[in-house]
């Protein structure tokens, strides 16, 4: 049946919506693809449904091709499989959570592992049953404090979530890797360009983890990589940890008196002129910043940490919450600030929870904040720093690790910076940003042994099943195909997810135009042709353009005044190309060029 633009429930937009930040958000909308209901929330529409399907199409395909097996899992789920779990507690407020009329506990499902994992247990028990990789393309949710570019961060997203079943670990690495290969070739189809980094678990755990990202200056994930082939996100990044120093031998440390310098470079800049080097000038690497953190833990509680890392280094949060996962963390403010006077503000140093603090009187007892001291990797024995003394106005200068301090713990901290070295030896790293539009865990034997997931295996031994998670963001991945399919114009779609094949256009009012753009509409869709016909009667030629452009139908067709001396005009929306094709002809061309 034809498509007609007349009849088909959308409308184009000529303003760009208020709360649009990127290209794709914008152009979605206003080309009539998907419409706003609440922050992170869209409805879509019959443009947006065709694009949507085509994505999913690809994703089903290539997970049939390595044997998957596609299910459907209710978003609305009980509490119980998370608390095995321990990720009703441990998701915090990212998840939302509801009671029914008998006060039960639901949740609207972030993700199904913990489902997947029981209809597993429920019908299967022998070795013989695996492998099995199950999949499902369903929505989920999560409470995004911040919900953000249209359909690339919201609350209600569409997923294809996969679970491989196995029973050995070589199985497992078997599994992992036909997802992958299959990942690959999903983003090769919709012509993504993808970097495959190392990543955290996160809150998934698991032993092996890897996001797919695609580059792009608006993504949220800063990754790195090294010429040699060295890619990871930067929370996955680990520093390359230097060789320990000799600790004997070395002067003591020096306190001396530090006035009006509460920073960096006030300190670099006092310690320069008041106590200058021989060998050259004091740097800000030279330093050890002290920053006090705040996390917030999941029974409610607040703790304050303080992590040391080299003062020409500032700290990445986002690093910072992968090592005190599953804490949320902050910075510490002045209310946490003014309940522990032993942390005195521009001048703290290094301690132990359990040790002394730093110029605690000698005579007095050994005193402690009783908050933890993390450093980074950097900070090994022997390495000599300039760094507050805990008290006002006060810097101590040649403080040695592992003679004057310890700490209660190494954590990756600092930020990774363009020439950092990466860890596999394979040279200086580069940074980039990315949108994660895929990620593939080996999830191991974590959520099989919560939930008691166990086969017998040949010799009839009863063995936890070991799984592997993998995600696919479906419309994340629209809208970041739309995000890179764009011009001034409008959206330029890749043929592989087109809402149409071609878009008919009537260009001018006269009967005999609407004589022919019906007769070719008709031709192409017997052919197989997906047509959008432009049908419209009291509607300009500029404004049918306009929304052509708008729409991104890659392929366009306007029958117009030409058509009086047999030819219509053939439009490639992707490189503007206009071409003057026999009427007669048009029908076997687009057969030729659609495939």
């Amino acid at each position: 049946m034809t498509t007609r633009l007349s009849q088909l429930f959308v409308r184009t937009l000529r303003e760009d919506p208020s709360d649009a930040e990127v290209a794709s958000h914008r152009l979605l909308v206003r080309a009539g693809y998907i419409r706003r209901q609440a922050p992170g929330v869209f409805s879509w529409l019959p443009l947006g449904l065709k694009v949507r399907r085509k994505v999913e199409q690809v994703v089903r395909e290539e997970m049939d091709a390595i044997g998957g097996q596609e299910v459907l899992f209710p978003a609305l789920l009980p509490r119980e499989p998370y608390e095995l779990t321990g990720r009703w507690t441990e998701y915090g407020d990212g998840i939302f959570r509801l009671k029914d009329r008998k006060e039960a506990d639901y949740l609207l499902a972030p993700t199904h592992e913990e489902v997947f994992t029981l209809m597993v247990k429920d019908l299967y028990s022998s070795y013989k049953d695996l492998p099995l990789i199950a999949y499902q393309i369903q929505d989920k949710y999560r409470d995004e404090a911040r919900p953000r570019a249209g359909l690339l961060r919201g609350r209600e997203f569409s997923m294809k979530d996969s679970y491989s079943f196995d029973y050995t670990d070589a199985g497992l690495e078997a599994s992992y890797q036909k997802h992958r290969d299959a990942y690959e070739r999903i983003f090769q189809r919709l012509g993504l360009d993808y970097v495959i980094v190392k990543a955290d678990a996160g809150a998934m755990g698991g032993s092996r983890s890897e996001e797919f990202l695609h580059p792009t200056l608006i993504g949220e994930d800063t990754f790195v990589r090294s010429a040699g082939g060295y890619a990871a996100n930067v929370e996955a990044y680990r520093t390359t940890v230097p060789d320990a120093l000799p600790i004997e031998g070395l002067p003591p440390a020096v306190v001396h008196d530090s006035p009006n310098t509460p920073t960096i470079a006030t300190l670099v800049d006092l310690a320069n002129n008041a106590v200058p080097r021989e060998d050259r000038p004091w740097t800000a690497a030279d330093t050890l910043k002290n920053v006090v953190l705040a996390l917030g833990h999941l029974d409610g509680t607040r703790e304050l940490v303080v992590v040391g890392l080299p003062g020409d280094r500032e700290v990445d949060l986002k690093r910072v919450e992968v090592a005190f996962a599953p804490a949320e963390v902050e910075a510490a403010t002045e209310a946490d600030f003014a309940k522990h006077p032993g942390l005195v503000k521009g001048y703290i140093g290094p301690w132990s929870a359990s040790g002394p603090v730093l110029g605690a009187p000698e005579d007095g007892p050994a005193s402690s904040t009783g908050i933890r001291f993390f450093v980074d990797p950097r900070v090994v024995d022997g390495t000599q720093w300039v760094t507050g003394a805990n008290e006002h106005e006060k810097h101590v200068f040649g403080l040695v690790a592992g003679r004057d301090f310890t700490a209660d713990g190494v954590i990756e901290a600092a930020e990774v910076r363009a020439g950092d070295p990466a860890p596999d030896g394979s040279g200086p790293v580069e940074l980039a940003r990315g949108m994660e539009i895929g990620h593939v865990f080996q999830l191991g034997r974590k959520y099989a042994e919560a939930l008691g997931l166990k086969v017998l295996d040949e010799n009839g031994k009863l063995v936890t099943v070991t799984m592997g998670s993998y995600g696919i963001g479906v419309t994340r991945i629209l809208a970041v195909i739309a995000e890179a399919n764009n011009d001034e114009k409008g959206l330029v779609w890749p043929r592989e997810v087109s809402p149409f094949d071609v878009h008919v256009i009537a260009a001018t009012k006269e009967p005999e135009v609407y004589t022919a753009a019906d007769a070719l509409v008709a031709e192409l869709e017997t052919q197989g042709i997906d047509v959008l016909y432009d049908d419209r009667l009291k509607v300009s030629p500029g404004v049918k353009f306009g929304d052509a452009e708008l729409i991104g139908v890659p392929v366009i067709v306007i029958v117009g005044k030409g058509v009086a001396d047999g030819n219509v005009e053939l439009w490639d929306r992707r490189t503007g190309e206009r071409t003057s094709v026999p009427v007669t002809a048009i029908g076997a061309l687009l057969v030729a060029e659609l495939g």
